[in-house]
This record gives C-alpha cells, sequence and structure tokens, in this order.
C-alpha cells in the first residue's frame, strides 16, 4: 500500500501528516517524544481496509510547534485542525501514551467528529498523583559530549523488547527533532483528565499492553471514569511493551477492527 506524506496548512502551522488506504478514517496520535514513525506498522495493518492517517503532533516532528508551552489542549486543536485541512468530517481516533490523552481531550472537544475511540495505554493523573511528580521520563541535563543521549536511551531501554535497538532509534531520532523530549510529559501532568473524562460520549476502546508498567496499574481507573461513553470495552495485548504500535501492530489491528465490527452505536456520531 503506497504511503504518501504531506504537509496540511491550519491555524496551528504546518502539519505533517502520512496517510494510506481508503475508507473510514483513522487519525493516530503518537506518544512524547515521538512522530507518526510510530505507526509505521499500524498503518500499514490498517490501510487494507481504513483510511489510515498518522500526524505530528503539534511541536513534534516535522509539524509547526504552536505558540507558548505544549498543552494537551493544544495538541487536541491540533488534530481538529487537521482533520478540518483534509476534509475530514469524523473519524475513528488511536492515542497511545499522550496521543491516548490528546485523543480523548478531542472525543469531549468535538463529540460529532469522533466516531470511535482507541485508547491505547492510556495513564491517569489525578491530584494524588500530579502532587507527587517528579523528574519526568526522557529527562536529561544537555552535555556537550552527548552523553544526555546516552542517558534518555539507558532510561527506555528496560521497557524495551532484547534485541529490538532499531525501536529505541527511532526513538532517539524522533527525541532530536524536539528541544525538550519531557515538555508532552509535563502536557500530560498539567491536564486534569478528571475533569473532562466524563464527557467523553464515544465508544471506547481501551488497550491495555500487559508489560507496559507505566499505564497497565492506570487501567481501571480510566474505565471508571468513562462515565458518559456510549461504550467501554477493554482488551489487553499480550507481551505488549511501550512500543506496542511497532511491535504487536497486527493484534492492535485486530483488535481495533473487532470493537469497530461489533460496537452498535458505532454509526452513530455523538453530538
Amino acid at each position: 500500500m503506497t504511503v504518501r506524506r504531506g504537509y496540511a496548512d491550519t491555524p496551528s502551522g504546518q502539519l505533517h501528516y502520512s496517510e494510506s488506504g481508503t475508507g473510514l478514517a483513522v487519525l493516530m496520535l503518537h506518544q512524547t517524544p515521538r512522530s507518526l514513525d510510530e505507526f509505521a506498522e499500524l498503518s500499514a495493518e490498517l490501510s487494507t481496509d481504513h483510511r489510515a492517517i498518522a500526524m505530528d503532533m503539534p511541536g513534534f516532528g516535522l509539524s509547526a510547534r504552536p505558540p507558548g508551552p505544549l498543552s494537551i489542549e493544544s495538541l487536541a486543536a491540533g488534530a481538529v485542525a487537521l482533520l478540518d485541512a483534509l476534509g475530514i468530517a469524523d473519524a475513528v481516533v488511536v492515542g497511545h501514551h499522550t496521543g491516548a490523552v490528546v485523543a480523548q481531550e478531542l472525543a469531549v472537544l468535538v463529540p460529532a467528529r469522533v466516531r470511535a475511540l482507541v485508547l491505547s495505554a492510556m495513564p491517569w493523573v489525578g491530584p494524588e498523583r500530579r502532587a507527587r511528580d517528579g523528574v519526568p521520563v526522557d529527562h536529561a541535563t544537555r552535555q556537550e559530549d552527548g552523553g544526555h543521549l546516552v542517558e534518555i536511551w539507558r532510561q527506555r531501554q528496560p521497557y524495551y523488547p532484547a534485541g529490538r535497538p532499531d525501536l529505541l532509534e527511532r526513538l532517539m531520532r524522533d527525541a532530536l527533532t524536539i528541544a525538550d523530549p519531557t515538555e508532552g510529559h509535563r502536557a500530560v501532568g498539567d491536564y486534569l483528565m478528571e475533569q473532562r473524562i466524563g464527557a467523553v460520549r464515544a465508544p471506547t476502546l481501551l488497550l491495555c499492553a500487559d508489560r507496559d508498567p507505566f499505564s497497565s496499574p492506570s487501567l481501571g481507573t480510566v474505565a471508571e471514569a468513562l462515565t458518559g461513553a456510549a461504550v467501554v470495552e477493554v482488551h489487553h495485548v499480550a507481551d505488549g511493551t511501550i512500543p506496542l504500535m511497532e511491535t504487536r501492530s497486527a493484534a492492535v489491528a485486530a483488535a481495533i477492527r473487532r470493537f469497530l465490527d461489533t460496537t452498535p452505536s458505532f454509526d452513530d456520531p455523538q453530538e
């Protein structure tokens, strides 16, 4: 399947995206500090029967940076701007880690445009977590000898599959495109998700990577907080880790298709 890359002119600046396939649009939102590259494998899986669209969220990859500090709200606004620029009325929205939080905000911000929501490795940051959060992951003081790059690699390595340095290389390439690889994590920490998540109306699939120690403990809290969603389903991905989209793309695509095929309210976007 041919993958086309482009830039969309939006009020958020030029946004970089890729798309392949035709049919129902599926918009994919990446984790920090990644880019649309995180969804290369999943895009290939989904594009056989969907219009698979992955974007560099504002301030990441090759997309323009919005003014001021990054926030979940500004990232969600960028996703809406891309849908507008591409003429997409509504889409299935898939988010992973930071992207899941952005996807949640998108579903609250423009409910009629989110046909279904897939929250993968969704973190939970409530008042207790915000009170105790310290230095976020991917933090390293810049050093002249490049030691900060090794530090980021070492922080991530325990959570990546053995024998796959290529995955860490892809992450490092993305981390080098932004001034502060921790900024997206801080945006998640500042977002008052406990005040917003109950307003989600879209049918929601929660994907849990069983070997992801950062998001797995949040699964029950997230599921219970989705009090307004038309449907909430949970799917566990065996042997899933933080790079879930790269390593278990076939399983993720199968779970998404199954959810879309069996969710009664899927054809009725929420107003």
